[in-house]
């Protein structure tokens, strides 16, 4: 079974405030998009950056064979994004979560001191009946705060240009503190979903985790250290396994291994990670970088008019 998470960068219909000024430019986008997942032939894939459920029945539509959809009814009205689901198997969904767990303190998201107790994006997980066995599969896909910083500009607008280097300085360290109660919230609906079992039950979580592999937050969703592809203990197993999740990053080729060009610097942000009963069944790994990403900077809005995304999907091939 092939898997895919691909973050589709503000799949809007023509006419919304974050999508495309034209039909054509907007024709164009769905097209190239479905011709990417056409061409992989996944069966499941977690889609991020969905705005308008209409748009993602339009890439839906341009896919070959029959798809199953579900979106996450988690966003925020400001930026209406979310995460979602589409599959060629049916779908049950598991879980759709947004807010931090309770022993998890507020953070803040601005000056003004506001707490924050969800996530910007829900986290969806769904069971799908796959491998034949009885066992399946449980799917979450979710897309963590961005690293891009934005600041408050009256009314309700943001800029994306600070004021001076200590606005620029806070507002980083509320995002990342931000980021970090986000992957603490998914990794616990993970903790939820293993029950303890990780070595029986087959769970993949993927997504646009806005950050690289060895980045804190990243690592927060791995669990129980000491067990990382490419470490002694990969292959060694111990308690933590019942927990665990490895990140397939290691597996994929050097010269695939980036999902992103941000300054023109390659980095891998978008992430698969397995439990351990699937640890031993990635047959391969691999991202869809090698036709060239365009290198993007600060400024969203420049990518409004953009024909295709700004991130590469990352794919694992599972044995089941």
């Amino acid at each position: 079974m092939l898997v895919m998470t691909w973050n589709v960068e503000n799949l809007f219909r023509p006419g919304d405030e974050f999508g495309p000024d034209t039909a054509a430019t907007y024709q164009a986008k769905i097209e190239a998009l479905a011709l990417t997942i056409n061409s992989a032939g996944p069966t499941l894939v977690g889609l991020q950056e969905v705005g308008d459920p209409d748009a993602l029945e339009d890439l839906v539509t341009a896919l070959n064979g029959d798809w199953h959809t579900v979106t996450s009814g988690h966003f925020d009205i400001r930026h209406p994004i979310r995460v979602a689901v589409i599959s060629r198997l049916p779908l049950e969904v598991a879980a759709d979560v947004a807010a931090f767990p309770a022993d998890l303190a507020p953070v803040h998201a601005d000056d003004t001191g506001t707490p924050v107790t969800a996530m910007g994006r829900g986290a969806l997980a769904v069971h799908v009946n796959a491998g034949g066995d009885g066992a399946g599969l449980l799917f979450v896909t979710c897309h963590l705060k961005s690293k891009l910083l934005s600041y408050p500009a009256p009314p309700g607008r943001s800029r994306f240009q600070p004021r001076d280097e200590a606005e620029r300085a806070r507002t980083a360290a509320y995002a990342l503190n931000r980021r970090a109660a986000e992957a603490v919230t998914v990794r616990r609906l993970v903790d939820e979903l293993l029950d303890g079992f990780g070595t029986q039950r087959r769970l993949v979580l993927c997504g646009d985790l806005n950050d690289e592999v060895q980045a804190a937050t990243t690592q927060i969703l791995l669990g129980p250290p000491g067990s990382e592809f490419g470490t002694a203990g990969a292959d060694r197993p111990d308690k933590g396994d019942n927990h665990r999740l490895w990140n397939i990053a290691a597996m994929i080729a050097e010269s695939q291994r980036f999902s992103r060009v941000y300054q023109g610097r390659r980095e891998l942000i978008d992430h698969i990670m397995v439990s351990h009963a699937l640890h031993k069944r990635i047959a391969a790994a691999g991202t869809i970088a090698a036709a060239g990403l365009t290198s993007i900077g600060d400024d969203p809005e420049i990518r409004r008019q953009a024909g295709d995304s700004d991130h590469a999907p990352v794919l694992a091939d599972l044995d089941i």
